[in-house]
């Protein structure tokens, strides 16, 4: 499907800190989006971006053949789905939230038996790249909906992975990834307050660390930006990442897969979550380490 006037319109639900980006993307590349999300600031922001504001998720479905969403959790997307599957025009639905298999299965047998093909498209990149265009997207679907929506999946991700022919897989290698990103995050904020509490410059530690066998994304990305800098922010909220490893280890329940380290990342984020307040950054659970440990993790001389 190309872009411009001769493209049908398309439809995207959730304009938070992912959808908004998203969103904007798409008008960027041509597309007329029509728009909704129940914070009014929200559409406001992407009405002057040229989107076309809706009453509702039901209205949006009544005018766009694909819609997108993009949404904070499991039963938010189930409830808007139900709204969605009442709408005259929606033919392709599409997923990009962290929804959980459970709730992407039954998604999709509700939008199918309404004649709406469903594509399960999680994604992997932060704020920051949806923004840029640089997400990863993992797919889940039949070929001939990916097929039809893979135009605009790559106007907003720069990795495409299909990952398995029907929805619901998508979401399982989401919150795969989510809780081995939630285990390093810990694992590291473990590590570098041991160093620290042993005289190591904690900026040293993790660029060994990073250019070593014990390398992770935490240690050569996320504590160098946000943790050493003390600024605590790349954009995610921490209730996010409780969440997706929740989903995670309910999974794993579902199927019968014991997950003995998975179980203590499990409880480490939800107390994490009950610490700080609703609006946190995801890389402020570190601060928590500190506490524990009596060491700030940031740059000094060593001893």
């Amino acid at each position: 499907m190309s872009a411009g006037s001769e493209a049908p319109p398309l439809g995207f639900v959730g304009l938070g800190a992912m959808g908004a980006h998203m969103a904007r993307r798409l008008l960027a590349a041509g597309h007329r989006v029509n728009v909704y999300d129940t914070d009014a600031a929200a559409m406001e922001r992407l009405a002057e971006a040229g989107a076309d504001p809706c009453s509702s998720a039901r209205a949006v479905a009544d005018a766009a053949e694909i819609v997108m969403v993009s949404l904070p959790a499991p039963q938010v997307v189930a409830t808007v789905a139900h709204e969605l599957a009442e709408g005259s025009a929606l033919r392709l639905y599409a997923d990009l939230s962290t929804t959980g298999p459970e709730v992407a299965e039954r998604v999709a047998e509700l939008l199918g038996s309404a004649g709406v093909g469903c594509v399960d498209a999680p994604v992997s990149g932060g704020a920051s790249g949806a923004e840029s265009g640089q997400l990863t997207i993992m797919v889940a679907g039949a070929a001939e909906d990916v097929a039809a929506l893979r135009p605009l999946l790559e106007v907003l991700g720069s990795t495409i992975f299909i990952v398995g022919g029907r929805p619901g897989q998508g979401q399982s290698v989401k919150v795969i990834n989510n809780l081995m990103s939630a285990c390093a995050i810990a694992i590291t904020a473990e590590a570098a307050a041991l160093g620290a509490k042993t005289g190591l410059d904690p900026a040293t530690l993790l660029e060994v660390v990073a250019a070593s066998s014990g390398s992770n994304t935490a240690a050569a990305q996320k504590f160098p930006r946000f943790v050493l800098t003390r600024t605590f922010h790349q954009g995610f909220r921490m209730e996010l990442m409780a969440k997706d490893v929740r989903l995670c280890l309910s999974e794993a329940r579902r199927h019968g897969v014991p997950m003995l380290l998975g179980g203590t990342v499990e409880q480490l984020w939800n107390l994490a979550e009950s610490r700080f307040p609703p609006d946190a950054d995801f890389i402020e659970i570190v601060r928590m380490f500190e506490e524990w440990s009596g060491v700030r993790i940031e740059r000094r001389p060593p001893d």
